[in-house]
């Protein structure tokens, strides 16, 4: 098994149709495969969405952008709906008409498990990609009787990516694959995600002069988010700090808890989902970023994008995204004095957070902008449609 990075293709690229199922959540993976498809349009080519519920960020007014639904209906015969055999159904119709070049799945349950059979419903005459984000291969090992069906998924795809080398690397070691795994990472888009000034931070800004730390994700159990609040106290004990946290999840109402024991609840403000996040990130002097786990990290890689320093754990696919020391600190997993002390080092040395920020988006944008890594998406589609 090998992995490695996309490398351009020269030859004579036509359009392609290629049809894209994801799920339609907050998740990065849902997130990727949407921006995705929508500059995969921008760039001429035809992108049909396939899933159960329009996609986040997700803008229909784009050309070349189609959205089709997988209805759910409801069976007496079933206690469950079968998604994945409706999916499949679905892609089947789908190519059939409008004649898909392929189709690009993002996570193999149920997603390259519905393209297999759609696959083999079309006599194999339909290509597909399958992209590995994280859970589907990380949370497997807790969950075993899945570990037949997705390793099936994988030896079977045409084409398998993972947005980091610690994914492809678990991938192997989880299911003992011996294949190609393409590593491709996800992307950041500069000129969404870009710096507000002091004056605009002024303006948005609940802090007014006092530091932002900002953490955002799903808050679910592997986000560890009473580290994120044992940081915060740790931080507020030493000097003045506000808390913003975006997005909600099962570990929403264990945060509020936690706040309201340290005494520090009026200092943090929760404003759950959002659909433009930019704008918040930019916000923020520090991101904290304590996950048990990340495959790869795609707020740590939106916030550095926004000139914001990267506090988190060296763990999963995080190294590949932070420099340590140069754009952010990595502490060991659970370190949260370690990860306290950084965000008032940080705090206490506004030159060096600023220079750190600086550096941040300069990394991203060199090693994760949007036209390069798109680029390289293509140039896997075209190697596995064989022109």
């Amino acid at each position: 098994m090998k992995t490695k990075s996309a490398q351009s293709i020269p030859n004579q690229r036509k359009r392609l149709k290629i049809g894209i199922s994801c799920y339609p959540t907050y998740g990065g993976s849902g997130v990727l495969a949407t921006e995705l498809g929508m500059e995969l349009a921008r760039r001429g080519h035809e992108i049909h969405f396939i899933t159960y519920r329009f996609p986040h960020r997700l803008a229909l007014f784009l050309p070349n952008i189609f959205y089709h639904e997988v209805e759910m209906s409801e069976y007496p015969l079933f206690e469950f709906y079968p998604y994945s055999l409706a999916l499949a159904s679905k892609m089947v119709e789908i190519s059939e008409s409008v004649g898909l070049d392929l189709l690009h799945v993002h996570y193999a349950i149920p997603h390259s498990i519905s393209a297999m059979i759609a696959a083999e419903i079309l006599n194999n005459k339909l290509p597909y990609i399958t992209t590995l984000h994280g859970t589907d291969i990380t949370l497997v090992g807790n969950e075993r009787s899945f570990l037949p069906v997705v390793k099936l998924s994988v030896d079977r795809s045409p084409g398998v990516t993972a947005v980091s080398n610690f994914l492809a690397e678990e991938t192997v070691r989880t299911f003992h694959v011996e294949r190609d795994i393409e590593v491709i990472y996800n992307f950041v888009d500069g000129e969404t995600f870009h710096p507000l000034g002091e004056t605009a931070k002024e303006v948005h800004s609940f802090s007014r002069n006092v530091p932002l730390l900002v953490h955002l994700s799903n808050f679910r159990a592997v986000k560890r988010i009473g580290d994120v609040i044992e940081v915060f106290r740790k931080v507020r004990e030493h000097s003045p700090a506000k808390l913003l946290l975006i997005g909600d999840g099962p570990e929403r109402s264990n945060a509020e808890h936690l706040l309201h024991e340290s005494g520090y609840f009026d200092d943090a403000i929760f404003v759950g989902k959002q659909l433009a996040i930019s704008d918040l990130l930019a916000l923020a002097d520090i991101f904290l970023l304590p996950s048990e786990t990340e495959s790869f990290g795609l707020s740590a890689l939106e916030a550095m994008s926004c000139e914001v320093p990267v506090l988190a754990y060296r763990v999963g696919g995080l190294p590949e995204v932070v420099n340590d020391g140069e754009t952010g600190f990595l502490l060991e997993l659970g370190d949260t004095d370690g990860m306290a002390k950084a965000a008032i080092k940080l705090i206490e040395q506004p030159k060096l957070r600023h220079e750190m920020g600086k550096r941040a988006r300069i990394d991203a944008l060199a090693r994760f902008g949007r036209e390069k890594i798109v680029t390289q998406y293509e140039d896997y589609y075209y190697k596995v449609i064989g022109c």
